[in-house]
């Protein structure tokens, strides 16, 4: 599927938009009206993702969801800004664009990565760093061979262009997408199936995702944890067999006043498989934000 791609049947389609904000071409959903909250999904994800998760926050602020770059609906303008740093730093300059200040930047798994490298980039209305909300962030180097193997084959997959025609000849049945995600310790609707299941049959999207894993480091980031000024929640899966509780806990032990909470029987997507409780702890540890900038500042 050639850009720009259909978004008949797709979450809030009604919501979205396109701005071109160089080197890319950013498919956004905005919805509400308050503070503005950003939302950042994971690798291989994309706007879908916060499908139930957005009208919730909506009622109380001003929600913005983007699809990354060559991922979902978003126009990647150039191979060469896959890595975190510079995908926080494209967003960065589309948030100066738009004239978006974030109070809170919500990033799931990959999406939290840059949800903090981001929130060392811009600024809340506030003047400080805005709050970061992790959902299974993924915030961990592979171990053992996996350390080295992965990223080289990401790479190499990624630079073959054929690959991506590999990836998705005959499509993505619904039964292999829902095998793939319940891996991942989480269950969804026949609805949340199909919608990763027309993103996996996508050759653009599935491209776009295996250069992101290819350009992919951890490394500065990881060091700059103890640094980050920003108040951040993480929201671990109980159940996540992509990412661990441990990782979620290795990382906010790292992040001075980092709050880590688990959430007992839910999975990898458990923002899409309790979209009420995870909205509910979002707004709850952004208004807790706010009314504590007020005190200090009364």
């Amino acid at each position: 599927m050639d850009w720009p791609r259909d978004l008949t049947g797709w979450p809030l389609a009604e919501q979205s938009s396109r701005i071109a904000c160089r080197p890319h071409r950013w498919h956004v959903q905005q919805m509400g009206d308050g503070p503005v909250i950003l939302l950042i999904h994971g690798a291989g994800g994309a706007t879908h993702s916060w499908r139930d998760v957005m009208p919730l926050l909506a009622k109380q602020a001003r929600v913005i969801a983007l699809d990354l770059p060559g991922q979902g609906f978003t126009q990647a303008g150039t191979r060469a800004r896959s890595g975190m740093m510079q995908t926080a730093e494209d967003i960065a300059a589309l948030c100066a664009q738009e004239g978006w200040q974030p109070t809170a930047i919500v990033g799931h798994s990959a999406g939290a990565a840059v949800a903090l490298r981001l929130s060392q980039i811009v600024l809340s209305p506030r003047g400080q760093a805005p709050d970061v909300v992790g959902i299974n962030p993924a915030l961990d180097k592979f171990d053992g061979i996996a350390g080295w193997l992965f990223p080289v084959l990401a790479k190499a997959l990624a630079l073959n262009p054929l690959t991506p025609l590999l990836f998705t000849l005959g499509g993505a049945s619904d039964r292999r997408t829902r095998q793939l995600i319940e891996r991942t310790g989480s269950t969804l609707t026949d609805e949340g199936y199909r919608l990763y299941s027309r993103l996996m049959g996508d050759r653009g999207h599935v491209g776009g995702t295996l250069q992101m894993m290819a350009s992919w480091q951890l490394d500065a980031l990881i060091a700059d944890l103890p640094g980050i000024t920003a108040r951040c929640l993480f929201l671990a899966g109980e159940t996540d067999s992509a990412v661990p509780v441990k990782v979620a806990q290795r990382a906010g032990a790292s992040i001075p006043g980092a709050v880590v909470e688990t959430l007992p029987d839910l999975g990898h997507l458990a923002h899409e498989e309790a979209p009420d409780l995870v909205a509910g702890r979002i707004l709850s540890f952004v208004n807790s934000g706010q009314s504590d900038s007020v005190s200090r500042n009364a």
